[in-house]
């Protein structure tokens, strides 16, 4: 994971005319922060009354895919998602459909990070249910697993050997 959350927003009237002019901003400071940021790059292009930018890049979103013209204020909620669940934010939005199912997911339906979900299957068994120590062998937990995963009751997001993050499908 990047130690930074960042976006390279590129003067267009720069790159139009065959100029790099840009900047690496900070995509977690505030949107007034930013914005003023970008003013000072575009006041700084080799083209003059450089107005318009994209979004050329970015690092740190881990998973989530920035568009070029995703706009400043969106690319800032998606960082500081990004920064509030740095284990598994941008794998999450790159899972759900918008930012705010996403939030959902992570403050609703989270239910931690296990070496698998076979671990998640038989934490939840053994913490709902009293199981006879001459039976617990016996017990398949990676195809309770599997059922739990294929049935729709789970989704999981693996974000590195052994880290494995389970959310309820609601």
């Amino acid at each position: 994971m990047s130690e930074h959350i960042r976006i390279y927003v590129a003067d267009l009237a720069a790159y139009n005319a065959g100029h790099l002019h840009g900047a690496w901003i900070d995509a977690t400071l505030e949107l007034d922060d930013i914005q003023d940021q970008v003013t000072a790059m575009l006041a700084a292009s080799p083209v003059e009354g450089a107005e318009e930018y994209a979004i050329h890049d970015f690092e740190g979103f881990d998973g989530y895919r920035l568009g070029e013209y995703e706009g400043l204020q969106h690319a800032h909620q998606i960082a500081c998602f990004i920064e509030e669940y740095p284990e598994f934010g941008g794998a999450l939005l790159a899972h759900c459909s918008d930012l705010e199912q996403a939030r959902q997911a992570a403050e609703d339906d989270y239910c931690g990070c296990y070496a698998s979900l076979a671990d998640y299957a038989q934490e939840l068994t053994e913490q709902t249910s009293s199981i006879p120590q001459h039976l617990a062998p016996y017990i398949d937990y990676r195809a309770m697993a599997r059922d739990m995963e294929m049935g729709g009751d789970v989704f999981t997001l693996e974000t590195g050997f052994e880290q494995v993050h389970v959310f309820w499908n609601r």
